[in-house]
């Protein structure tokens, strides 16, 4: 460890106040927390579990006679102290609670500063999929992957699963011969004939993003610190996508400061990962419905790179704070799509983004909790208050700064906010605080009827939401003024439209669409057609709204073919929602609910209430 890493590291046990409780976790880290992990896990296929051990170096910060880990699920088999003294350790688990899983206590004595939990995952651990090779691109192996944000770490690895607590991490995974393992660390070894693989991650990282992905993997180099990974028949259609990725991380660190991850490499999953992508250091996870053929859908590329420096580098010290790496990430990810791909591509995101915000506070109600950047979570799952609003709501606020600061002014603020708080873990009120004191004081008089407060603890849309306008949706509404006004689909001009052209389009079309009308437009642009995930979700959720039965086939093997909540979540709550297409949803996700990942079940259960 770096003396910068070391420094910053214990800056963050200083951050941590005894007592502090975090509702989604058991352990007490004001108490003792973990300083570093070293895994060393075997992946059996044959009975989906993973074996073998993890090594607990600890940090002691008041007195105390046991160690409290979070664990879900986990068979414990034994617990020995390491060092000097050695020998067995006392140790209880508690009943399951809810979806937090449960307290694993662990007696520890004084000079006890080392343990080793010997222990094996579950076949139903929540944050592992096991896939049988019939289930990838290449049918060649099983594959397995992990996704352990929010609180689903703990399925796989018994830890303080809080997003305020950091450690460093060292790996060793043991894997069939025939398959490869990646992590979201440095390899630092890999005997292939063994099928033995050693990583380290030298940078401290809470939990949720320690990430494991074992399978039939090839990689393609994009640039000296550019990987993409895929199964072997999707590798060279990644890479392609995904070429302009360092000009990404150049424009990111002209903006915001230094990449501190050495790399970024990223992994294409099987269609069945329920997230467009997820931030793991080191190695991105991504959803192959990202491979649109056009690098029409690498947003969010964008968007997981620049969680390098909102999220992994400054993290929410709980999940009701979700909005600090999230808004942050999703401003930083528009300011990167400007820099690389122009004024235009940012604003048609950012258009698009507030359309959805608007959507997701109707579902909640304006009045809702949920609709606060600043949210109290006790007694609900982070899962569950899943949604667009720390997102682009979160994002909204730091574009309503820059109106009235400027953009010079407010980007020196986050740089020197990235600075500052560098491998922390950061509350809304510190927030608050860096924004009073390092952009508002001083420049009171720009404020107007700007309120803080208000955005950040206020429910609903603020009446100051910042909207913007561009010449790529200019186009669109024109086209779809001559639409309603009886121009015939076919004569439409929308040659060159890119997906947000696309996808502004459809969902300003009339909600409310004759089978004929319907027709007429698919049969005009291809919609049921289209290998465009994100234009094929839209035209989806026409279809369902308007029962245009031709797409129904298409709905039901998109359905079948990804596991992407994003869209999966949202079709078939549309399904459920109709009395006419219930009975459709249910026999649709009987088939697809065994390829799901187990997030996606759990949420998909609730839904249609499956038993």
């Amino acid at each position: 460890m770096s003396p910068r890493i070391l420094l910053s590291f214990l800056v963050v046990l200083a951050l941590i106040p005894a007592g502090l409780a975090d509702p989604h976790s058991f352990g007490n880290p004001g108490q003792i927390s973990i300083r570093h992990l070293e895994l060393d896990l075997s992946v059996d296929f044959d009975r989906s579990i993973l074996e073998g051990s993890a090594t607990l170096t600890l940090v002691r910060r008041a007195p105390t006679d046991s160690l409290v880990l979070d664990s879900k699920g986990l068979v414990i088999k034994r617990i020995s102290q390491v060092g000097e003294k050695t020998g067995r350790l006392g140790f209880s688990v508690s009943a399951p609670s809810s979806n937090l899983g449960s307290s694993l206590t662990i007696d520890l004595p004084q000079d006890a500063n080392k343990i080793r939990i010997e222990y094996q995952t579950t076949p139903d651990a929540s944050a592992l999929q096991w896939l049988g090779p019939e289930q990838t691109e290449g049918k060649k192996g099983p594959f397995l992957f992990t996704q352990s944000q929010a609180i689903h770490a703990r399925s796989w690895i018994p830890c303080i699963d809080s997003p305020a607590v950091r450690m460093t991490y060292d790996a060793t995974i043991r894997v069939d011969p025939k398959l490869v393992a990646v992590m979201s660390a440095e390899t630092v070894g890999a005997n292939r004939e063994q099928g033995v693989f050693r990583f380290r991650m030298r940078q401290p990282i809470p939990s949720y993003l320690i990430a494991l992905s074992v399978g039939v993997i090839d990689f393609r180099d994009i640039s000296p610190r550019v990987r993409v990974y895929a199964e072997p028949e999707v590798v060279e259609k990644a890479a392609y996508e995904f070429a302009d990725t360092e000009k990404m991380m150049k424009a990111a660190e002209e903006l915001y400061g230094p990449y501190r991850w050495e790399r970024y490499d990223m992994i294409v999953l099987p269609p069945s990962f329920p997230f467009g992508g997820m931030e793991n250091p080191r190695l991105t996870f991504l959803t192959p419905t990202v491979l649109s053929g056009d690098r029409t859908l690498v947003d969010l590329v964008a968007h997981e790179l620049a969680h390098s420096w909102s999220g992994n580098l400054v993290t929410n010290a709980s999940w009701g704070d979700l909005w600090i790496n999230e808004g942050f990430t999703v401003y930083l990810e528009r300011r990167i799509m400007e820099k690389v791909f122009g004024a235009d591509a940012a604003k048609m995101n950012c258009i698009l983004g507030l359309q959805a915000l608007e959507g997701s506070v109707k579902d909640f109600g304006g009045t809702h909790p949920f609709t606060k950047l600043a949210q109290n979570l006790y007694g609900h799952d982070p899962d569950d208050a899943f949604s667009d609003v720390p997102y682009e709501k979160g994002a909204l606020l730091l574009h309503r700064l820059e109106g009235l600061f400027g953009r010079e002014r407010l980007d020196q603020f986050l740089r020197s906010y990235f600075d500052d708080n560098a491998f922390r873990a950061v509350t809304t009120p510190l927030v608050e605080s860096a924004i009073q004191n390092g952009l508002i004081r001083g420049h009171e008089d720009k404020l107007g009827g700007f309120s803080l407060k208000q955005w950040l603890y206020g429910t609903g849309l603020p009446e100051d939401v910042p909207r913007v306008e561009t010449d790529g949706f200019t186009v669109v509404d024109r086209e779809l003024e001559k639409y309603r006004k009886g121009t015939p689909a076919v004569e439409l001009a929308v040659d060159g439209w890119i997906t947000q052209q696309w996808l502004h389009f459809l969902r300003n079309l009339p909600k409310r669409l004759s089978v004929d009308q319907m027709t007429e437009l698919d049969k005009a642009f291809s919609f049921t057609g289209t290998g465009n995930s994100e234009i094929f979700f839209d035209w989806a959720q026409l279809s369902l709204r308007n029962h245009y039965k031709p797409a129904f086939s298409s709905i039901k093997a998109f359905l079948l073919s990804m596991g992407r909540m994003k869209f999966v979540g949202p079709l078939f709550g549309t399904m459920v929602a109709d009395k006419k297409l219930y009975p459709m949803a249910r026999e649709i996700y009987e088939l697809a609910r065994p390829g799901y990942h187990p997030i996606g079940r759990a949420a998909m259960d609730k839904l249609l209430e499956w038993e």
